[in-house]
C-alpha cells in the first residue's frame, strides 16, 4: 500500500499500529462497528490497521456504502509514511512510536495492553496524557475516548527540551523500550546505571542509543 498515492492525499486517515508485537484486543476493537461509526461520524474516512503478529484478522471495506474504507498489513520497514498521513494515531503504549507520533505533530491516543506482564509503558503514556499531549485508554474505554475526542485540548509536545523526557523514561523498563521499538525509530534513552550510552544524536528530546553493556 502507498500511503503517498495522490488519493489519500485529501483523506483523513486514523491509522492504528502495534509495533513488533501481538495486540489483538485493540485490533478487535476498531475493527467492531461501533467504534467505526464513531470514527466516521468524526469525520474520518479511512482506517489502516498494522496489525503486526496478531492473529486477529479485520475486516476490509471498500467503503463503497459510505463506511469507513479499511485496510491493514502486518509489518512495513517503516512506518513513518503512515504517520505523516494520518490525521489521527491509535497506538499501543510502545515509547518510539508514542515520541515519533508527538514529533510529527499528531493527535494520539495509546492504548494500553493490559494482557502485557509487568507493563512499564502504562506510565509513560498516562502521565503523558495528564499533561495533554495525548489521550490514553484501554481497548475497552476505546470507543468512550473517541467519542469524547476533542482535538483543541491537546497541548502541542515541545521537542528541544529533553528533561521532562527523561524523567518519564526513567519510568519505562530499558528492556521494554529496546523490544517493543518500531522498526527505524530512534531509541529515547536517559543516563542509567544498567547500562553506558552514548548519544550519537540529539534531535530535540529524540536520543539515538549506542547501547554497550
Amino acid at each position: 500500500m502507498d500511503v503517498s498515492d495522490n488519493h489519500f492525499e485529501s483523506k483523513r486517515i486514523v491509522f492504528v499500529t502495534v509495533g513488533t508485537t501481538s495486540f489483538d484486543s485493540l485490533v478487535r476493537t476498531v475493527d467492531t462497528d461501533q467504534v467505526k461509526k464513531e470514527l466516521s461520524k468524526k469525520g474520518y474516512t479511512h482506517l489502516i490497521i498494522q496489525m503486526g503478529r496478531g492473529s486477529y484478522i479485520p475486516n476490509k471495506s471498500s467503503g463503497e456504502d459510505g463506511s469507513l474504507v479499511v485496510d491493514y498489513f502486518t509489518f512495513s520497514s517503516s512506518i513513518a509514511d503512515y504517520l505523516r498521513s494520518a490525521s489521527l494515531v491509535i497506538s499501543h503504549a510502545g515509547s518510539g512510536s508514542i515520541f515519533e507520533t508527538l514529533r510529527l505533530g499528531k493527535p494520539l491516543i495509546v492504548v494500553v495492553n493490559e494482557d502485557l506482564m509487568d507493563n512499564h509503558q502504562s506510565e509513560l503514556a498516562e502521565e503523558l496524557a495528564e499533561r495533554k499531549h495525548l489521550f490514553c485508554g484501554r481497548p475497552q474505554t476505546l470507543y468512550q475516548v473517541i467519542e469524547a475526542l476533542d482535538l483543541d485540548s491537546i497541548v502541542p509536545y515541545q521537542s528541544g527540551d529533553a528533561s521532562p523526557v527523561a524523567k518519564l523514561i526513567n519510568r519505562v523498563h530499558l528492556r521494554d523500550i529496546i523490544q517493543n521499538q518500531a522498526p527505524g525509530l530512534p531509541y529515547l534513552v536517559n543516563k542509567g546505571p544498567t547500562c553506558k550510552r552514548t548519544h550519537n544524536r540529539i534531535n530535540g528530546d529524540m536520543l539515538k542509543l549506542d547501547a554497550r553493556m
